[in-house]
């Protein structure tokens, strides 16, 4: 099945495939990895790769919002696009 996740800014492709093979040594799964393969892997190791990394990512922009004291107004601008954006796709438009 192909991959169907794409990275909303051009080149965090990259940089995300890195993160996910760094959550995985992480949490022990690289060597599974390296050895058999992605497509060998359980959809719990997965699922635990993803969830790790959301967590992650979590943080990450928590300690970005605590540190500039709140919301900005580009991620404001962005949360209501993609809300727009989101509500004219399921009515079909």
């Amino acid at each position: 099945m192909p991959n169907r996740n794409k990275a909303v800014f051009p080149g965090a492709q990259s940089a995300l495939d890195r993160f996910k093979y760094e959550v995985a040594s992480e949490i022990g799964l690289s060597n599974k990895i390296q050895t058999q393969g992605w497509e060998n892997m359980t959809t719990r190791e997965v699922g635990a790769i993803g969830g790790f990394m959301t967590k992650k990512m979590v943080q990450l922009a928590e300690q970005q919002l605590a540190q500039n004291n709140g919301v900005s107004s580009q991620l404001a601008r962005s949360a209501g696009a993609d809300a727009s954006q989101g509500a004219a796709q399921e009515s079909g438009r």
